[in-house]
């Protein structure tokens, strides 16, 4: 039942929007047949009293009536556009009838326009509209006190007009509380949007740093030592094939890594298989791997990296990740590079630096738009209150170097992945 009629009042109110002028014909109509018709069918010339003669009003002739009752009742047609002037003008009605001694129950559209100033009008002409209301029911209070004096008559009349006044504030501030709560659900939903939206590009920016690191530092080892077994082929047969052994090793490590990620991103089950992620431990494996490929690399560390938590290890190991395949892409397999990982008192130092291209080679300079993997280090290191600088260093090599805030807190256990 609740629901059919807030169904209903619903679509009263749309048909309301789209169709000012029914609720206001349709008062109009109903204000007419209970309070005007009566008039016009009935002798009745106005209240009377115990002795029929105490209050006696001007008989009206029937177009008489008929005018009065039609000069109060179309302005109610535009209570809502224009309450003031509609009230106004149903006021100066009212006092031309009651100037001419006649009583008509149409009288009520007064109280209707009153009702409507305070719910439609302007705050600031309520007074003004009060006041008129109270100037005009003195002379009708003066005009009907019979068997009781005007005081009571002028109380009982301002306490009606006390009521339409309040009606109409009480509906003002209900559609008031109304409208705020629907704007706040549209700005709650709105709220929602953005969030997910933000939710959603942080995700996106999210996997495709990982899928950078993880694909583009294999393809960048496979692409070296596919080149280096092809050269070797045909000089050194057995060096060919420990280099596909190791395109092979490459790509599986690859492939397994991008299952990882891609099984955590989809969350086909509520306890998805994860595997530990690659930490400071796993730097030495990590330069083996670019050793085999061709450049000679180096490896020192200093200070218990073992104390640092996992997203610490995992930032450092990024960031050692994409500089080395950056040493591997740019100055060729011939170059020497160095790493080195240390922890400062709250600081930890991440540097690779390389030797650049061999002799006579022109080692390519920064792509005219900053790549992704400068990017990503550096978005790593904001995470952690850090900073990532590279650039060429003194001996015509390259050298990126980030350092960390190891009290930073990221806000996730295990940093972030």
């Amino acid at each position: 039942m609740m629901a059919w009629l807030t169904r209903t009042g619903q679509r009263l109110r749309q048909l309301d929007r789209n169709h000012l002028w029914v609720l206001d014909t349709a008062v109009i109509v109903v204000v007419f047949l209970l309070f005007c018709l009566p008039d016009l069918l009935g002798d009745n010339d106005g209240p009377r009293g115990p002795e029929h003669a105490l209050v006696t009003f001007t008989h009206l002739p029937l177009g008489a009536k008929l005018a009065l009752q039609i000069a109060l009742l179309l302005p109610l047609f535009w209570r809502r556009r224009v309450p003031f002037t509609a009230f106004a003008v149903i006021a100066a009605v009212f006092v031309v009838q009651w100037s001419l001694g006649a009583f008509l129950r149409a009288d009520v559209s007064l109280l209707i326009a009153l009702y409507s100033v305070a719910l439609h009008g302007r705050l600031r002409l309520l007074p003004w509209a009060c006041a008129v209301m109270v100037g005009v029911l003195i002379p009708v209070a003066i005009r009907v006190a019979v068997m009781i004096s005007v005081w009571e008559v002028l109380f009982f009349l301002l306490s009606v007009a006390t009521a339409a006044v309040a009606l109409g504030f009480a509906m003002r501030v209900r559609r008031a509380q109304l409208t705020a709560l629907r704007e706040r659900a549209a700005s709650l939903e709105i709220e929602r949007d953005q969030r997910s939206k933000l939710a959603a590009a942080t995700e996106r920016t999210r996997v495709a740093r990982e899928m950078h690191d993880i694909i583009g530092h294999n393809l960048s080892v496979i692409i070296t030592l596919a080149d280096g077994g092809a050269y070797a082929a045909e000089t050194s047969p057995e060096r060919g094939a420990e280099a596909l052994r190791l395109v092979g090793d490459a790509g599986r490590q690859a492939l397994g890594e991008l299952r990882r990620l891609l099984g955590v991103v989809r969350e086909q089950s509520d306890t998805p298989e994860l595997n530990p992620q690659p930490g400071i431990a796993d730097l030495e494996a990590l330069c083996a791997r670019i050793r085999a490929a061709g450049p000679d690399v180096l490896y020192h560390s200093g200070g218990d990296l073992d104390s640092l938590d996992r997203g610490m290890q995992l930032m450092a190991y990024r960031i050692v990740q994409e500089a080395l395949t950056n040493s591997l892409k740019y100055a060729g397999p011939r170059t020497r590079v160095l790493v080195t990982v240390s922890l400062v008192g709250a600081r930890l130092l991440v540097r690779v630096t390389d030797s650049g291209p061999p002799e006579g080679a022109k080692r390519p300079g920064p792509p005219p738009e900053p790549g992704h993997g400068l990017a990503g280090m550096r978005e790593r290191a904001a995470l952690y209150g850090g900073t990532v600088v590279a650039g060429a260093a003194p001996d015509g090599g390259w050298a990126v170097q980030a350092v960390l805030d190891v009290t930073s807190n990221p806000g996730a256990p295990g940093g972030p992945a």
